[in-house]
């Protein structure tokens, strides 16, 4: 990789713009350390007001259709958080059956007191008021003395990442093309509502194959919006210290300049890619669905690959090999299409995750995006380093 000087100098120069875009506002609004987890922005007159959720139980239940758990009733479901589903930076997900109605549930224990105050009061006043097929449906919470608990529909099918980069001891199904399309359109969709279909845009700062769950029927849904920003209609952008996770930030995250929805589909371009392949876009991660051997194993960095054929016209060698050539080559020309412009080193230049819907459902036509620029310095310099 190049240093980050390199990084910081390419940001500055303007690709080719996806389409036209409106010159970001100049206001700016300062979030803090931890990106206002736990803080609401509430817009009154034009001005912000920092303020908090706390509504009763009660009220809780009847306005939102969210139940407040007791610890105990929660403790018994989980037979005492005995499975664990999985875990993250605020804690870990439990899985557990409601004995009144047979509902299986998925249960996150928040560690830490401050911190897990902070998250649960983001994620109950975020999830828990909005409503989309494509996002984790927030069932209830539990606020007894230290304990911070969220409650979830549980997701029978897992994460697409347990699909994508499943171990070979494992059973889980090899999603075919068409289920991978439509997981491609539901998590835009998804992110869609969250930027530009809520009262305030919800960033969600954190977007990975491990945030994406599916159902039984394998329909995406975006999870984990417990770091995520709110930002009102008169604001382009925050500032904040946050970070994702590597491999899926946006350049801007490394720069410290205010960040906007655009990260969130720099790091659903990246998703994509990952999804046409199979595998992680870094070497270092690679993790085939398969145990035979594959060219594409030798490649360092996935994103300077695919984009390099795009443009070569070669896209049949970047699919996943488990997909034994099953698969419609006009949707991923457009899958790939809309990752690598999705990846563009300037935010402009990036789609809105309302134009990546209406490409993907095949309403609006795109063209071959550039190379970013970031990428042909990575090219140039792996083609130095060989050269010697």
């Amino acid at each position: 990789m190049p240093p980050l000087y390199i990084l910081l100098g390419l940001l500055l120069l303007h690709t080719p713009a996806w389409c036209s875009s409106a010159a970001a506002t100049e206001d700016t609004l300062t979030v803090g350390q931890s990106l206002g987890v736990g803080d609401k922005l509430v817009s009154r007159n034009g001005k912000f007001a920092l303020g908090f959720f706390h509504p009763a139980a009660s009220s809780i239940s009847s306005a939102g259709g969210i139940v407040a758990f007791r610890y105990t009733d929660l403790v018994r479901a989980t037979k005492s958080f005995s499975e664990k589903l999985g875990g993250g930076g605020f804690g870990s997900v439990y899985k557990g059956m409601l004995s009144d109605s047979a509902t299986t549930i998925a249960v996150k224990r928040l560690d830490g007191a401050r911190q897990g105050e902070k998250q649960f009061r983001a994620e109950v006043s975020s999830i828990g008021l909005i409503q989309h097929i494509n996002l984790v449906k927030l069932i209830g919470f539990c606020c007894e003395g230290d304990h911070r608990l969220l409650v979830y529909e549980h997701m029978l099918s897992g994460s697409l990442n347990g699909h994508l980069f499943k171990k070979s001891n494992t059973n889980v199904v090899v999603l075919n093309w068409n289920i991978r399309y439509q997981i491609s359109i539901g998590v835009a969709r998804g992110l869609s509502y969250l930027h530009q279909g809520c009262r305030e845009c919800i960033i969600h700062c954190d977007i990975k194959p491990e945030n994406i769950l599916l159902d039984a029927l394998f329909v995406p849904k975006v999870a984990d919006f417990g770091l995520a920003a709110f930002v009102g209609r008169d604001f382009s952008r925050i500032l904040t210290s946050f970070r994702g996770t590597a491999g899926y930030l946006a350049p801007e995250w490394l720069t410290g300049v205010a960040i906007t929805p655009k990260v969130d589909v720099y790091s659903f371009g990246m998703v994509l890619l990952e999804i046409i392949s199979g595998r992680r876009n870094s070497s270092s991660e690679t993790s085939y669905n398969t145990s035979s051997s594959n060219s594409n194993q030798d490649i360092e960095y996935f994103p300077v690959e695919a984009i390099s054929k795009l443009h070569g016209g070669d896209l049949k060698s970047l699919v996943d090999p488990q997909l034994h050539g099953d698969f419609n080559l006009e949707e991923i020309e457009r899958v790939c299409k809309v990752a690598c412009w999705c990846i563009q080193d300037n935010e402009l230049d990036r789609p809105t995750m309302g134009e990546v819907v209406r490409v993907l459902e095949g309403q609006q036509d795109i063209v071959v995006p550039p190379m970013p620029r970031l990428l042909a310095a990575i090219t140039e310099q792996s083609g130095a380093a060989t050269s010697v």
